[in-house]
């Protein structure tokens, strides 16, 4: 294999203090966004996405001010999200330190800003993050997967894989997919998901949602995840970037040694 399969630490941020739970809810302080930021820099992450998880359900932007602290800690791509309603929005998380910007809830309520963002920006800055879940009884899509909004809390009804080749028909430059059902349960990706995902797309697709064990990332690898996203298992010492990343050269594929300062 010849793939570089890159690894991100996600810090799911709301009240400007990084936190996790279980499908989005109890959750549980996790540390200070800077100085986590900081350190998954030095222990050798690709990349880093920064989630104001809080904005959507407040109706406000992304805190500007905890974006930039966390960009000045970092010399690795930082991806972004969470309020991000406008191409102005995505301007000034840009001016803030941001090199990627993710949007969710607001491509839903007006696709045409997928559009505006990428003709303005171009399509290497905007990643779409797509909250999926299995079908719940009542809901039926054409895949068995469905969109949510605003942190897993809203259904849409709008067919997870459709709603994929959309977006990149517009000009998204990645995909971070998350499942829903998986998130922060810690028992695997749902590699069925990431599977139908990838095969209807070109763009990259980042696989968010259930990592556990090392074993897990290996996993999502072979499913075809081009990165891999986490949080819980790197904020609380489950599993640690090295190892993961051991594991995956074990396995064939390609990763980025060394740390990003070095």
């Amino acid at each position: 294999m010849s793939v570089t399969v890159r690894i991100i630490p996600c810090l799911d941020v709301a009240d400007g203090r990084v936190v996790k739970g279980v499908n989005f809810t109890n959750l549980r302080d996790a540390g200070d966004p800077v100085e986590l930021a900081h350190t998954y820099g030095q222990a050798g992450a690709d990349e880093l996405t920064f989630l104001d998880i809080s904005a959507s359900k407040e109706g406000r932007g992304t805190t500007l001010d905890v974006v930039s602290r966390t960009a000045e800690q970092v010399f690795i791509p930082l991806t972004v999200g969470g309020g991000v309603r406008t191409a102005e929005d995505v301007n000034q998380l840009l001016l803030a330190g941001a090199d990627k910007v993710s949007v969710n809830t607001a491509a839903i309520d007006n696709p045409d800003l997928i559009d505006q963002v990428a003709n303005r920006f171009g399509n290497q800055v905007l990643v779409l993050s797509v909250d999926a879940r299995r079908c719940p009884n009542g809901v039926s899509t054409p895949s068995g997967f469905e969109v949510t909004t605003h942190g897993g809390t809203r259904s849409t009804g709008i067919d997870a894989i459709g709603w994929a080749r959309d977006a990149q028909a517009r000009g998204v430059g990645e995909i971070l997919l998350n499942s829903m059902d998986a998130d922060g349960v810690q028992q695997g990706f749902d590699l069925e998901m990431l599977a139908a995902i990838q095969e209807h797309v070109t763009v990259p697709v980042i696989a968010s949602g259930g990592a556990g064990t090392v074993e897990h990332f290996v996993e999502a690898a072979r499913a075809g995840a081009d990165a891999i996203l986490a949080a819980s298992v790197f904020h609380f010492g489950t599993v640690s970037i090295s190892d993961v990343k051991s594991a995956l050269k074990d396995a064939g594929f390609e990763v980025r040694t060394g740390r990003a300062s070095d």
